[in-house]
């Protein structure tokens, strides 16, 4: 993505793990806020690390001041193993976090994914936000029609973000709205918006790039 673009092989439950870690674009003599893990969707739907929402994501963490880290799932690409629906791959995003950011380095970090990747986050902030180290969080496309979508806890809401396009055709807005309503979680609605965002991708990275910046 830019000249700072390493390539990592990390350690999983299934075997090896591929990914890939973006440099946060800094000011001199700055650090970076924290590590970003971002999860891709569907792999049995040609959901890989390289889509163009997860980069998009990968952008405007890096341009917030975040290391950005996308990996892609068992069975996809590089990573060892086969699909798991879900339960697998949420062992595959926890075993990143700790190796790219180890809770014994008290390091900081976002999550953030899109659409089946969004239900694998929705999952490990559940499991990682008790930890006090989660600054934000970031769901798009979010596959509430599909899979069971952890809530967000309730003292994260002002922390997450949830964009949705309004005319998703994969993952209905109604779907979205029916996970979120409970939870009294709002939802960011890109007026037309497809599953992909194509044309709308410009839009959906300034919107993560405010929500980082708001300092929530």
């Amino acid at each position: 993505m830019n000249a700072q673009t390493e390539r990592l092989t990390l350690a999983g439950a299934a075997g090896a793990i591929e990914a890939v870690r973006d440099s946060a674009v800094l000011a001199e003599g700055a650090s970076p806020r924290g590590v970003a893990i971002i999860a891709h969707p569907h792999p049995l739907f040609g959901g890989t690390m390289d889509n163009k929402v997860v980069q998009t994501l990968a952008r405007a963490f890096v341009q917030c001041g975040y290391t950005a880290v996308r990996f892609n799932f068992r069975g996809v690409g590089g990573t060892v193993g086969v699909h798991d629906e879900g339960r697998g791959e949420l062992s595959d995003l926890l075993a990143v976090v700790e190796q790219v950011a180890p809770a014994a380095a008290g390091q900081r970090i976002a999550l953030a994914g899109f659409s089946f990747g969004a239900f694998v986050t929705s999952h490990a902030l559940a499991a990682l936000w008790p930890q006090g180290r989660v600054d934000q969080a970031v769901l798009v496309g979010t596959a509430a029609s599909r899979f069971t979508v952890a809530p967000v806890p309730p003292d994260a809401h002002l922390r997450t973000l949830v964009v949705h396009g309004e005319a998703d055709d994969t993952v209905p807005l109604a779907a979205v709205m029916d996970w979120a309503r409970p939870q009294i979680l709002p939802v960011t609605v890109i007026p037309a918006g497809g599953h992909f965002f194509h044309g709308q991708l410009p839009l959906l990275k300034n919107l993560v790039v405010r929500h980082l910046q708001s300092g929530a």
